[in-house]
């Protein structure tokens, strides 16, 4: 039996082959600790970091790419932003279709360092109208932190309008990336992001444990940790310019390697081509899904408003159990339960419930859609 991969909301595979040969070439032919000491093993494996920063520059449109530092993941880079900008008083804002990587830290520091907290509702299928925003905006708010698509039901959110929200207040404005980056542009200028935080394992098609973020010039933040950067170890003091103020410790060089091949791969196939193709399978899949009596699809209907990632549900059946028998009969991997994300469920009306989750990705087929259409249609007529 065939696998079919439909988990990519979680993380993508396969990965391009140029992936698996960059991580491999670096373990076993270059090795270096970049930034410890001036042999050609270290200098090789520095310019594996710039040349991704470098990249990842020209891809998000940033100016300075020494303002993009490292980080294990995106969660990693989210819980920076967040306590290295806010202090007890200050106020933050984000929406009700958050994962849990933005949720959980602004609840520590609200329960536990006098950091107000505001979510604002987003409707039933996970849009969010601006101007609810715009109003939950105090006097003491500092921060606006949210995510650009759901990993529940793909939902995009008004990026570009909150973002000059966010301009016209002069607050921070921090993005949560980790279902856009490398299937849809993202542009700082444009869209007047300050921080932006982003993962390697997903749409960029890089290896996990490989992340990052990036700060708009001119913004000071607290350090997540301090610790060995290899400059200016003469001092106790911690460096104070990026990206060394928050890469404390050795990277994982030969993940970003496989960022890096991730990168090229995307900028060689083309973004608007890799989104094309997912839209297309999420439409037939939305399209199919919706055919079949008992099931309930989730978010907005037209793939243009989503990512590639369809939640479902069948009548009066467990959603893990909906997914068990995709993967042990069918073949067919999806996830199901919670997904990291019980304020989108609350949002949506499944927190009860959970959902089953099918997310394509590049590359899936238009047969792997009409095959997963089918086992559904399957389980549902035998419930």
């Amino acid at each position: 039996m065939r696998t079919i991969y439909m988990d990519n909301a979680a993380t993508t595979f396969p990965k391009p082959e140029a992936v698996y040969q960059a991580v491999d070439f670096f373990n076993r032919h270059m090795g270096g600790n970049p930034g410890r000491g001036s042999s050609k093993a270290t200098l090789q494996a520095g310019s594996i970091l710039m040349d991704c920063r470098d990249a990842l520059a020209d891809f998000f449109n940033i100016a300075d790419s020494s303002h993009i530092a490292f980080t294990l993941n995106i969660t990693e880079a989210i819980n920076i932003a967040i306590k290295g900008f806010l202090r007890p008083g200050d106020h933050v804002i984000s929406s009700s279709m958050e994962h849990n990587s933005v949720a959980r830290p602004l609840h520590v520091i609200n329960q536990h360092n006098g950091v107000e907290w505001t979510t604002v509702p987003c409707a039933g299928d996970g849009t969010l109208d601006p101007e609810d925003l715009r109003r939950a905006i105090q006097p003491n708010t500092r921060m606006i932190c949210m995510l650009h698509a759901s990993n529940l039901t793909g939902t995009l959110m008004p990026v570009e309008e909150v973002g000059a929200i966010a301009r016209e207040h002069d607050l921070l404005f921090v993005l949560d990336t980790a279902q856009t980056a490398g299937v849809l542009p993202i542009d700082v200028e444009k869209q007047s992001i300050d921080v932006l935080t982003f993962t390697g394992h997903k749409g960029l098609l890089g290896p996990q444990g490989t992340g990052g973020i990036y700060l708009r010039p001119g913004l000071n933040i607290n350090p997540l940790k301090q610790g060995g950067t290899g400059s200016l170890s003469e001092y106790l003091e911690h460096p104070a310019f990026m990206p060394d103020l928050l890469e404390s410790g050795t990277q994982n060089t030969p993940g970003i390697a496989g960022l890096l091949a991730g990168l090229n791969f995307i900028k060689e196939q083309g973004i608007d081509r890799i989104r094309s193709h997912e839209q297309h399978l999420c439409d037939k899949i939305i399209k199919g899904l919706k055919e079949i009596p008992g099931v309930t699809v989730y978010g907005p209907v037209e793939s243009i408003k989503r990512t590639a990632v369809v939640s479902f549900n069948i009548h009066e059946m467990d959603c893990g159990e909906v997914s068990t028998q995709l993967d042990y009969k069918y073949g067919v991997v999806t996830r199901s339960g919670l997904h990291c994300t019980p304020l989108a469920h609350r949002t949506i009306g499944t927190f009860e419930s959970g959902s089953c989750r099918l997310s394509p990705g590049y590359f899936n087929s238009i047969e792997d859609a009409d095959i997963v259409i089918e086992a559904v249609h399957e389980i549902a007529s035998s419930r």
